[in-house]
């Protein structure tokens, strides 16, 4: 007997343009990645898109864009990036804008290979761009892609001048924010735990802190370096006590580092916040899994995320458009720990 169960119709442009309140053919270029459509139509059509759960084919718009529909995301060891929840923020971020549009994320990790593969991906047409996540300043891969003219968006600014487009936070000013909160609590011994300075993240965060602090009448700032790791964060403040033990106030670079190094400081018998102040960097769930909940300079992530990959959107759309630079600004998100 035959089965009476219908399959659904799938969901056709006209019906997302109609949810939309736009024409079949905006909603088409929205889909196709045209980049000259206006912002305000644009999001009306994703959000339709989502309403009505259109799911694009892949295989017939790559017919008419001769792009592969997939873009790439290159992130740090793998490692670091399954301990640490700043790259699912960013993977969450990047695939608001990529899934409504029927963009396959390709996610791969830095390694042995990675720069060759990436660059023979782009250029075998597998995938029609890169965002790259936390390179350091002896990473030949943003030069490479550079020279070879292939569609990338870089997560931070680079740490030497390159014409390549990026998405920072203003980490010189949310560093700053930092600064002005310890002293304005009185702390009179102040430190902080980095990340590594070959990254631009960790010496502008370095730099904004102690020049705020040299600002404030604190000529002198201990440093120590750590990997923005859990684990990194409890050996760096373990250091940081035995060169400093009468630190009061504390910057660590990155919440992941804070939450490994606030259990150091209590079995060193310090009550935060009453012995010592600590402010992190990021706003993330470590922030909140710490004892107490942590006082942290608040970077947009997802924001920035999406705004990376409507960008290298763009670019894969128009080659020639110019490099830009997009710097969102921190804030100060003030709980228990300073």
């Amino acid at each position: 007997m035959p089965d009476s169960r219908s399959t659904p119709s799938p969901v056709t442009l006209e019906e997302v343009a109609r949810v939309a309140g736009v024409s079949r053919a905006t909603v088409s270029r929205v889909v196709n990645g045209v980049s000259t459509v206006d912002e305000e139509l644009r999001e009306m059509v994703t959000r339709a898109i989502v309403a009505t759960g259109y799911t694009p084919n892949r295989a017939a718009r790559s017919l008419v864009t001769r792009r592969a529909g997939a873009i790439g995301l290159v992130l740090p060891d793998e490692g670091r990036m399954l301990g640490d929840p700043y790259f699912g923020r960013v993977v969450a971020g990047v695939m608001d804008v990529t899934q409504p549009l029927g963009v396959q994320l390709v996610l791969t990790s830095a390694g042995a290979g990675t720069h060759q593969q990436v660059v023979a991906d782009l250029r075998q047409g597998r995938l029609d761009g890169v965002i790259l996540i936390h390179t350091h300043g002896a990473d030949p891969l943003p030069k490479m892609l550079i020279d070879s003219h292939l569609p990338v968006v870089l997560a931070a600014r680079p740490v030497r001048p390159m014409p390549i487009t990026y998405v920072d936070v203003n980490q010189l000013a949310g560093a700053s924010l930092a600064a002005h909160h310890l002293a304005d609590r009185g702390c009179y011994r102040v430190a902080t735990i980095t990340g590594p300075v070959s990254t631009t993240a960790a010496h502008d965060r370095l730099a904004g802190f102690r020049n705020t602090m040299a600002d404030r009448g604190y000529p002198e700032v201990i440093a120590v370096e750590a990997d923005f790791t859990h684990e990194g964060g409890a050996t760096a403040m373990e250091e940081l006590l035995a060169r400093c033990p009468d630190v009061d106030g504390i910057f660590i670079a990155s919440d992941l580092m804070a939450h490994g190094a606030m259990p150091v400081l209590r079995r060193h018998g310090l009550h935060v916040p009453d012995d010592i102040a600590v402010v992190g960097f990021d706003d993330s769930s470590p922030a909140l899994a710490c004892d107490p909940p942590l006082t942290t300079v608040r970077q947009p992530v997802e924001e920035m995320a999406a705004e990376m990959a409507r960008l290298l959107l763009g670019r894969i759309e128009r080659p020639d458009r110019p490099v830009s630079a997009v710097v969102f600004e921190p804030t100060l998100v003030v709980r228990h720990s300073a």
